[in-house]
């Protein structure tokens, strides 16, 4: 693998009841660290009970001013915050990498609890224009994520998607405590 580490941050941002700790979040940050890029895997406020308004100032305050050295790699309801920050962000900003795994910006029937959270889910139109590579990731067996709502969002962004065969929510509990594919994805 070659990254480009010079002054290389990376963010990755978690999902609707996780934690830093939890699933494939701390092997990618390990991966990235053991190449020389800066990682942080902030911990969200009140995952189990999440506020868009506290997750939108977190994530403005992890992510602050980024740039082509940026990398995010978001999950879940962890995409919808960081693009809804990428929609706030005014002039001219370019984000290096952004990974996007199970995003959505739809509500979810699996989860009507997040409606509140999710309401009308973000415009992203343009975004695309701002970020120099973009990857969206989904399972092709998802209970909580329909493929479709991913497959949506991309076509919304003006990217394909990489289907990761059998990995469920990208959860610890379906089996994913590693994320090749979004280091690839990084990497590439």
């Amino acid at each position: 693998m070659t990254i480009s580490t010079s002054r290389q941050r990376a963010t990755v941002i978690h999902g609707y009841h996780a934690t830093p700790a939890d699933h494939w979040f701390g092997w990618l940050a390990a991966q990235l660290e053991a190449e020389g890029v800066a990682v942080t895997v902030p911990a969200l406020p009140n995952p189990t009970d999440p506020d868009r308004h506290q997750w939108a100032a977190a994530v403005a305050a992890e992510l602050g001013v980024v740039d082509e050295h940026s990398i995010v790699v978001a999950h879940s309801l962890g995409c919808l915050a960081v693009l809804r920050y990428l929609r706030s962000l005014t002039g001219a900003w370019r984000l290096g990498t952004l990974v996007l795994v199970s995003g959505f910006t739809d509500r979810l029937p699996a989860l009507p609890q997040l409606d509140s959270f999710v309401g009308e889910g973000c415009a992203v139109a343009g975004l695309r224009d701002h970020v120099e590579r973009l990857v969206v990731l989904r399972s092709d067996a998802d209970p909580i994520v329909p493929a479709a709502h991913t497959d949506r969002l991309a076509d919304l962004l003006g990217t394909g998607v990489i289907v990761v065969p059998g990995a469920g929510h990208f959860l610890a509990s379906d089996g994913v405590v590693a994320l090749p594919e979004a280091l690839a994805a990084v990497a590439a």
